[in-house]
This record gives structure tokens, sequence and C-alpha cells, in this order.
């Protein structure tokens, strides 16, 4: 289950210091792209229940993981309405906006 509390939103608060706020579509290149960083978001972890992503998957990113990606030319596309406002402290609505599937899509 996505998002910082597991509940399968994009919310945040305080004690969220990633700020796991842009609601991501995984693609291929993204999970290469976030491995190669230190973030291996594509291997299960059965001991902490997580199955491993895979393209296609949504998940609630860290906004300054996005940012990198994009910096990068690897940002995956987004569902806007699902991302948290808190998210614009790190990325412009612009590049979000610049990356959303069209609502009712998954991606």
């Amino acid at each position: 289950m996505t998002g910082f509390y597991r509940n399968g939103l994009c919310e945040t608060d305080t004690e969220d210091h990633g700020s796991h706020t842009v609601c991501a579509i995984m693609t291929a290149e993204f999970l290469t792209f976030s491995k190669s960083r230190g973030n291996d978001l594509s291997t299960p972890a059965p001991r902490h229940g997580f199955p491993g992503l895979k393209a296609g998957d949504c998940w609630c990113l860290c906004a300054a993981r996005w940012q990198e990606a994009l910096d990068a030319g690897m940002a995956p596309q987004v569902k806007l309405s699902s991302c948290h406002e808190a998210c614009l402290q790190f990325v412009r609505l612009e590049d979000l906006q610049s990356h959303a599937v069209p609502e009712g899509e998954r991606g």
C-alpha cells in the first residue's frame, strides 16, 4: 500500500521528512533510475509486506526524488489530482502538469 501512512493516499505531515506527495505512475525506466540512486522500489521485501513495484503501478514518491528524476529526464507521469499540494515546496506545478495523465486514465 502506498503513501507515507500506507493508506493509499499521498498524505503528509511533519513526520514525513521525505514528503511522499507525488502520485507517480511507475515505468521500468524510472524504477531502474530510482534503483541506481539507491532507492530500489522494484525488489520485493516480503518481511515488510512490500511486493515490489512494476511498470503501471501508482506510488507516492518523495517530491525531491521526482524532481531529481525530472532533472535527469526520467520523471514518470503523475496523477495530478492525487498529488498532495505539499509537493509544490519541491516541484513546480507546471512540471507536474506537463507530466500529468488525463483524468480518468491510469497511465
